[in-house]
């Protein structure tokens, strides 16, 4: 959550639409920084790194912070969390099996 505004992405199937491509984008006036927080399910690091792909390929990033909870059924350490709120403009959290 950045200016009050929140994004969320359904893995649901099939998506489905609900706002027109471009719409509703956030002006973006620098480079953004993008946290990763792998919640250490199989696979969710290649998910993360697709998606990281994808944004450096449609937006300049100014960096990438990763981290990685020490498994899917505990939460992430108050430290991590810290770092993330610290030094991220947006951060990216997904599960996968």
């Amino acid at each position: 959550m950045k200016d009050g505004h929140v994004l969320w992405v359904s893995p649901e199937a099939p998506p489905q639409k609900t706002v027109e491509a471009g719409r509703n984008r956030l002006a973006v006036s620098k480079p953004l920084r993008i946290g990763i927080l792998d919640n250490a399910k199989s696979n969710a690091d290649h998910l993360l790194g697709m998606l990281i792909d994808s944004l450096q390929t449609a937006t300049p990033l100014a960096s990438v912070i990763k981290r990685r909870k020490p498994g899917p059924a505990f939460p992430a350490k108050p430290d991590i969390l810290d770092d993330l709120a610290r030094e991220a403009d947006l951060v990216i959290s997904a599960m996968a099996d």
